[in-house]
């Protein structure tokens, strides 16, 4: 990571000591890249995390959206991560300052709803062509991940397993898809050993590759932010989006929150009105 604030030597965390409680409690510093109120969410480029995931820049959930009243794109913060196992949530933050000057990130305009859905085609776990015109007529569930990701990914697939099991009644009317962040290194059959690992077996899953470049600019379409790391690993967001048969954005789900409950009842609503 490019950014390196020098207000500490490193993060320092801890683990919250509580009677039945699987939360944990880590002490961070970072510096603030944008600041998201309407999706209960700030992008932090934050420093390493010892024992939870190395420095990178990515999105986090807020427990309470009045901890980032007052603060500014640019400020250096130390904040009070909780890690509950299937969410990391942002409980306190206190500035720090103005943070060193630093080359901001680019990011492109995040999909909301009512956008059509970019148009892809790309090659899934299987090695079979699949784009967004197959999709049409039926509901798409559509994220990003890569199979080495250390942190968000492997709980973001999970939550999606969890839905597909609680819609098994509506079969392929409902469609999931995982668009790799990482083409050069998730190849086919890398995400179909990612796959099998965390139980997305079923026939309606695509875990999408292609070639780098054309990831790249469907990555870049949706908005969902993805660069290099200083120790190659990826800066990205955590971001899914639910489209609806006619191939419109109907909800976008920021970070980790969303419960497999919450996104399943969303998807059986649109399916009932849709008719789908």
């Amino acid at each position: 990571m490019a950014t390196r604030i020098h207000y500490f030597c490193a993060a320092i965390f801890a683990v919250l000591v509580a009677c039945g409680s699987s939360e944990r409690l880590y002490d961070v510093v970072g510096v603030v890249e944008e600041l998201r109120p309407e999706d209960n969410q700030i992008i932090i480029a934050h420093e390493d995390i010892p024992g939870l995931m190395p420095a990178m820049t990515m999105n986090f959930d807020l427990e309470d959206p009045r901890v980032i009243d007052g603060l500014v794109e640019g400020d250096a913060i130390r904040f009070k991560l909780v890690f509950t196992g299937r969410a990391y949530l942002i409980r306190s933050v206190e500035p720090l300052g103005e943070a060193e000057t630093q080359e901001r990130k680019e990011r492109g305009e995040l999909s909301r709803p009512a956008d059509p859905v970019p148009d892809f085609e790309l090659v899934d776990h299987r090695g079979a062509d699949f784009s967004s015109q197959d999709a049409r007529g039926r509901i798409l569930l559509i994220d990003f991940i890569y199979t080495h990701c250390p942190g968000p990914c492997p709980i973001l697939t999970g939550v999606d397993v969890e839905i597909q099991k609680l819609l098994d009644d509506l079969g392929d009317r409902v469609l999931f898809c995982a668009i790799s962040l990482d083409p050069e290194r998730d190849t086919p059959e890398a995400l179909a050993r990612y796959a099998e690992a965390r139980g997305a077996t079923a026939s309606n899953w695509h875990f999408l590759t292609g070639p780098p470049e054309e990831v790249a600019d469907v990555v870049r379409r949706f908005g969902v932010s993805s660069q290099p790391a200083e120790d190659g690993e990826l800066d990205h967001m955590v971001a899914r989006f639910l489209v609806d048969p006619s191939g419109r954005i109907e909800e976008r789900y920021m970070g980790l929150t969303h419960t497999a409950e919450a996104i399943a009842a969303d998807i059986r609503r649109l399916a009932q009105r849709k008719g789908s």
